[in-house]
């Protein structure tokens, strides 16, 4: 599978797979733009000169600090 292609199954919190169809939709809907910008934003920056991998560290670190909506 490639990792830029949405999941074939979107883990639910309690570890089954979401089921609802318009959540499936706008999850994989998300993912669909979330890679392309991803996409954009990393050809653009090794374009203009930023080493690779640091921009790959650059990316990985963006969304690793990323807050949960689920902590108050």
């Amino acid at each position: 599978m490639n990792p830029l292609d949405p999941p074939a199954t979107w883990p639910g919190a309690d570890g089954s797979p979401i089921s609802c169809r318009e959540k499936i939709k706008v999850l994989t809907e998300n993912h669909r733009e979330v890679a392309q910008v991803l996409r954009d934003a990393f050809e653009d920056a090794v374009l203009m000169g930023v080493e690779e991998q640091a921009m790959r560290r650059i990316l990985t670190d963006l969304v690793a600090a990323l807050p949960s909506p689920k902590r108050g």
